[in-house]
């Protein structure tokens, strides 16, 4: 024991003289790029004195270069002619291109309209010169009157009108008979 204390005094102060490991640093990430950040807000879009859409979220960055803003749990809300709001899409997270102002929504995506058309995809982008939605991954749109699936889609932002490229599954939700316990 007389030796044991001693010698591992010996490896402590050893090891003292060692060069320490630096962590590694992210040089990717510059916060001296980031122009603005903000929690649990809201952001209206408007045209001509009229609201266009609404865009709520918890988390805003916005970057300097590249131009563009990442949000983290969104939602929009479409407004229509009238004022009244005609289609919401929410998603996990979204970025905007500050240039264009087109919007990627991004993780969960789901849209839905004031008839009841339902829009689920994983990623999607609003373009802002036509009021579209697009995306190449897989869709389904759920209607009151029909499911369907595929990849690919373009739709006006109210969900009235769309296109999938490539369907690969179709069925009709307004054809279907429930039948009742007790009954053939």
């Amino acid at each position: 024991m007389k030796f044991l204390c001693p010698l591992m005094l010996v490896l402590l102060l050893a090891g003292c003289g060692e060069e320490k490991v630096k962590p590694s640093v992210n040089v990717s990430i510059n916060e001296s790029k980031i122009t603005a950040e903000g929690w649990n807000e809201n952001v209206a879009f408007s045209d001509s004195g009229k609201t266009k859409a609404v865009l709520f979220y918890n988390h805003l960055i916005k970057y300097e270069q590249p131009q563009e803003t990442m949000l983290d749990t969104i939602k929009v809300n479409f407004y229509n002619l009238l004022g009244q709001i005609s289609s919401n899409l929410t998603a996990n997270k979204g970025r905007v291109d500050d240039i264009t102002n087109d919007l990627y929504a991004i993780d969960s995506v789901v849209a839905v309209n004031d008839s009841g058309v339902t829009l689920r995809t994983q990623e999607l982008m609003w373009r802002n010169k036509d009021r579209k939605v697009v995306t190449d991954k897989f869709v389904t749109i759920i209607t009151p009157k029909e499911k369907l699936q595929g990849y690919g889609l373009e739709a006006d932002q109210n969900l009235n009108n769309y296109t999938i490229y490539n369907i690969t599954y179709v069925t009709r939700l307004d054809t279907v008979e429930k039948k009742q316990p007790g009954k053939k």
